[in-house]
Parts: C-alpha cells; sequence; structure tokens
C-alpha cells in the first residue's frame, strides 16, 4: 500500500472516505505490477482526488504498520509520502467523500493508520521544522 498526505496552509489533512465504508484515511492504495510506492501514490490521487502529482515531489513520510480501517484481523503496511497541494482535490474514482482533518482532532472515524502513525509523524516533522 502506498498513500499521499496532502495539506492546506492552515495544516489540515485531505481525508476520503471509499464507497462502502465508514473511515476516512489518505488518498492511496495498492500498487499495480511493477509500480513503485511513491508511483502507486501518484496514481492513486489522480484516480481518487483528480489531483496530479509530481513524482519528484514526493518525500517520505515513513512506513507504517496499523491494523486495517474496512477489513478486520488485517494489519496494513502503507507507505506514505507528503506532496505540495497545488489544485482543488475533488471526488472521483470509488471515493464517496472528501474531509479536511485536522492533525489534531482524532475523531472516531478515522483509519488507525492515520491516527496511530501518519498524524503523530506529522507532528514530529513539523515540530523538527520549528527548531531549525
Amino acid at each position: 500500500m502506498a498513500a499521499v498526505v496532502l495539506r492546506r496552509p492552515d495544516g489540515d489533512v485531505l481525508t476520503v472516505r471509499k464507497r462502502g465504508t465508514s473511515r476516512f484515511m489518505l488518498p492511496g492504495g495498492k500498487p499495480e505490477p511493477g509500480e513503485s510506492p511513491a508511483e502507486t501514490a501518484v496514481r492513486e490521487a489522480a484516480e481518487e482526488v483528480g489531483i496530479a502529482l509530481d513524482l519528484e515531489r514526493m518525500e517520505l513520510l515513513g512506513r507504517f504498520e496499523a491494523p486495517a480501517a474496512n477489513e478486520p484481523d488485517h494489519l496494513l503496511v502503507s507507505t506514505v509520502y507528503t506532496h505540495p497541494l497545488e489544485s482543488t482535490p475533488r471526488v472521483a474514482g470509488e471515493i464517496a467523500e472528501l474531509r479536511w482533518q485536522s492533525p489534531t482532532d482524532l475523531r472516531d472515524d478515522l483509519a488507525p493508520m492515520l491516527v496511530q502513525n501518519v498524524f503523530p509523524a506529522l507532528r514530529i516533522s513539523a515540530e523538527r521544522a520549528d527548531s531549525r
């Protein structure tokens, strides 16, 4: 799995809810044969939220493990990137809903990957940037 963090200037993160599911997560998905994790995240962003990302501008946030949001008793391993937000996302593909989510407002309908890994990593990254 691979996913991408897209943030507004206020720090909120774009989350998506796929059709037939109840949890919000990052745009992303499973790789196609021969695809790198970064290429997967770029393709999934285009398919799910209609945004064209530049592969060269993808920055690795981390590789994380967490319980899968929509598959009980499954572990999700995901490579997560950040990319500057340069256009307006829209619902596309298998996505039912978009929501801008504050990394500090941990709602009960968020995927475990966001709560346990991505949001803490974003906070650590911001703290490091602030200390420079």
